[in-house]
C-alpha cells in the first residue's frame, strides 16, 4: 500500500496535488497527516529527505515531491496523464509551469482554505500572474473541450491548480468568468470537498500561515471550527 504523508488540509498546496490526485483517480493509499508546527514548519524529517511534504513511500522507495510523485504514479497508472500526445504535452507543460511559477500568487494569496479574505490590494506582479492563470486555463478549456484543463478527463494538470481553485475561494482576486467556472468546478469534485470539509475541522492553528493571510488583507470571515 502506498503511504502519502501530507502536512495540514488547511494550509498545505503542496500535499493537496498528489492527494487529490491519487483520490480523484481512485489509486488506493495511506494517508499520514503531520500537522505544522508553530514555527510553519513540521517534524517531517522522519520520514522526508527534504524535510517537506509531500511524501510517498512505496516499501523502501521514497518519492518526496509532488511533481516526481505524479510522475512516479504515472509510470503505474495511464490516466495520471491524457492520453492524446498533444494534450498530454500541454498537460506536463501545465503542470510544471505552476510547479516553478506563478510567485506573487503562491506568495501574496497562501492557503488558507478556512478563511475569506478582502486582499488590501492586486499587486502588479500578482496582476501578472493573474493575467497568465486566466490565459492557461482559458488555452487548455478551449484547446482541449473540458471540462478539465486537458479534455474531458481529471488529470495530474488539474490536480496542481487545484491548490489555486481554493486560493480564488478564499482571496476572490480578480479573474476572469472562465477561471472562475473552472475554480468552481475544482472545487465540487468530491475530493475537494473531502479535502475542504477535513480542513475546516482540523484542531490545529499554525501562526506563521494565519500570519500570512493577515498581512495582505482584511480576514472577513473564518470557518474554520474552534482550535483546541
Amino acid at each position: 500500500m502506498l503511504t502519502l504523508y501530507i502536512a495540514n488540509k488547511n494550509y498545505s498546496s503542496w500535499s493537496l496535488r498528489p492527494w487529490v490526485l491519487m483520490r480523484e483517480l481512485g489509486i488506493p493509499f495511506e494517508e499520514q497527516l503531520r500537522p505544522f508546527g508553530r514555527d510553519g514548519t513540521g517534524d517531517f524529517r522522519s520520514f522526508s529527505p527534504s524535510g517537506k511534504v509531500p511524501c510517498l513511500v512505496d516499501g523502501d522507495t521514497v518519492v518526496w515531491d509532488s511533481l516526481a510523485i505524479t510522475e512516479y504514479l504515472a509510470e503505474r497508472y495511464a490516466t495520471v496523464w491524457p492520453p492524446d500526445p498533444r494534450a498530454r504535452a500541454f498537460a506536463r507543460c501545465a503542470a510544471a509551469e505552476m510547479h516553478s511559477g506563478f510567485f506573487a500568487l503562491r506568495g501574496t494569496c497562501g492557503m488558507n482554505v478556512g478563511l475569506r479574505v478582502r486582499l488590501n490590494e492586486v499587486s502588479p506582479a500578482l496582476a501578472a500572474d493573474l493575467a497568465r492563470l486566466d490565459e492557461l486555463w482559458a488555452d487548455g478549456l478551449a484547446r482541449f473541450g473540458g471540462p478539465f484543463l486537458a479534455g474531458s478527463a481529471f488529470t495530474a494538470a488539474d490536480a496542481f491548480f487545484a491548490p489555486v481553485a481554493f486560493r480564488i475561494q478564499t482571496y476572490s482576486p480578480p479573474v476572469a468568468a472562465t477561471s472562475t467556472a473552472y475554480a468552481h468546478r475544482l472545487l465540487e469534485l468530491p475530493s475537494m470537498r473531502a479535502w475542504y470539509e477535513a480542513g475546516l475541522a482540523e484542531p490545529w492553528r499554525d501562526d506563521p500561515h494565519d500570519a500570512e493571510a493577515r498581512a495582505v488583507g482584511t480576514v472577513l470571515q473564518d470557518l474554520r471550527s474552534p482550535p483546541r
